[in-house]
């Protein structure tokens, strides 16, 4: 698997467990006052996501710069051409 499909999935899984302290998170509020590292555990998945989403967006603009012309997972980019 190379680098930028690791990337990808890694954030796929980040996502999911973002989610999940996100539910636990309200769920342990239903019941009380829950312990601090109940309401920080989606702090650490929410930096994570941060890192690796900003790393996807910008993907696409680095190949461009690089001057290769398509885009990380083998697409090529299309460009619109003037009217």
């Amino acid at each position: 698997m190379n680098w930028n499909k690791w990337i990808r999935q890694f954030h796929r899984w980040m996502s999911i467990l973002f989610t999940a302290t996100v539910i636990a998170n309200f769920a342990a509020m239903s019941k009380g006052q829950p312990p601090a590292w109940i309401t920080y555990s989606p702090l650490l998945p929410l930096f994570l996501l941060l890192f690796s989403g900003l790393y996807l967006f910008v993907l696409p603009y680095t190949s461009k710069w690089r001057g290769s012309g398509h885009v990380a997972d083998g697409q090529h980019a299309v460009a619109a051409t003037p009217e």
